[in-house]
C-alpha cells in the first residue's frame, strides 16, 4: 500500500462544483504544501441547470458523466489526485431543489439510508486516516437536500469509524481530530458585494446576487478559522471555470444558472464544529493542534 503523507485532509462535498466553490483555495495550498488532499463527491449533479448553449442536450446521466469529467479537470487545477464518487459514480442521484418531485425518486441521495451511506464513507475515512474533515453544517449552508444529507452522512461516518466494534472489514477504527463546517463570515460577503456593485456594469452578468444567496454566510463571531488562499487565487478560479455547466468564471467575480454575479473569495472560512481549537485566536491553520506522525500512514 502507498505511504500516505503527515497530514491528511478530506472534504464531503454533494455535487462536482461545490468543492471548488466553497474550498477550492483551501484544497490547492494543503496540496502544495504536500498533504493528501482527499475528495468525496456524494451525487454527480444528474439535475443541475446547464450554462453553456452548446451543452443543453446534456441531462441525467449524459450530463452526470460530464460532470464527472469536469470534476477530474478541476482537480488537475487544484493540484488533487484522490478524488472519488461516494459509493461509487452514480452510486447516489442528484436530488434536485428542495420541495421538488425530484426529492422522492428513490434512487436520489436525499432517500439513502443514512448508515448506508455513511458506511461507504467510513471505508474512505479508515483508508486515508484523515485529522481533519470539512463538510457542511446541519442546513448544508443553503437548504439543499443534497447538501444536509452530506452534513447527516459525513457526521454519521465520522463516528462510525472511531467504533471500534463497527464494520471490521472496513479497517482500523480511525477517530478525526477535527471537524470543520464551511462558512463566510457577513461582514466579508457584504463587503465583497459593495466591491461588486461598483464593477457590475462592466461584467456579462444581468444583476448581482444577495448575500444571503451565499451559502453559509454566518455571523462573524462563530468563525474560528480562516485559510488565506490568496497565493491560490488562479487555481481557484480555473478550478471553477473547469465547471463549466454549472460555473461562468469572470475573476474575481462568478454567476451560477440563474446568472447572478457573486464574489469569488480566495480567503476560506470555517467553523470549528469538533475537535480541539487551538487557541484563542482565529486559526490559520485546519491542521492546528492536531497530532501528525512523522512516518506517514501506510
Amino acid at each position: 500500500m502507498t505511504e500516505l503523507p503527515s497530514r491528511r485532509l478530506l472534504l464531503v462535498h454533494a455535487h462536482p462544483d461545490d468543492e471548488a466553490i466553497n474550498n477550492g483555495a483551501t484544497m490547492a495550498r494543503y496540496a502544495a504544501e504536500g498533504a493528501h488532499v482527499t475528495l468525496v463527491t456524494c451525487t454527480l449533479g444528474q439535475r443541475g441547470e446547464v450554462i453553456p448553449p452548446g451543452l443543453a442536450h446534456l441531462s441525467g446521466e449524459a450530463l452526470g458523466d460530464h460532470r464527472l469529467a469536469e470534476l477530474a479537470a478541476a482537480m488537475r487545477e487544484l493540484g488533487v489526485g484522490d478524488f472519488r464518487s461516494l459509493g461509487g459514480p452514480g452510486r447516489y442521484h442528484d436530488s434536485g431543489m428542495m420541495g421538488l418531485p425530484d426529492n422522492d425518486d428513490p434512487r436520489c441521495f436525499w432517500q439513502a439510508d443514512v448508515d448506508e451511506a455513511a458506511t461507504d464513507l467510513v471505508r474512505v475515512i479508515r483508508e486515508v486516516r484523515p485529522q481533519v474533515l470539512v463538510t457542511y453544517d446541519t442546513n448544508g449552508g443553503y437548504g439543499h437536500p443534497d447538501h444536509i444529507q452530506a452534513h447527516r452522512v459525513a457526521m454519521r461516518a465520522a463516528d462510525l469509524a472511531a467504533e471500534p466494534g463497527f464494520g471490521p472489514e472496513l479497517g482500523e477504527p480511525w477517530t478525526i481530530a477535527k471537524i470543520y463546517w464551511n462558512r463566510v463570515p457577513r461582514p466579508v460577503a457584504e463587503e465583497g458585494f459593495a466591491r461588486l456593485k461598483d464593477v457590475l456594469d462592466e461584467l456579462p452578468f444581468p444583476a448581482s446576487a444577495a448575500v444571503d444567496d451565499v451559502p453559509g454566510v454566518v455571523d462573524d463571531s462563530l468563525i474560528t478559522t480562516e485559510i488565506d488562499g490568496t497565493p491560490f487565487a488562479a487555481a481557484k478560479a480555473a478550478a471553477m471555470g473547469a465547471h463549466a455547466t454549472q460555473i461562468e468564471v469572470v475573476e474575481p467575480w462568478f454567476a451560477l444558472s440563474n446568472q447572478l454575479a457573486q464574489p469569488l473569495f480566495v480567503v476560506e472560512y470555517y467553523e470549528l464544529a469538533r475537535g480541539e481549537r487551538e487557541g484563542p485566536a482565529r486559526e490559520t491553520d485546519l491542521f492546528a493542534g492536531t497530532a501528525e506522525k512523522d512516518e506517514g500512514v501506510r
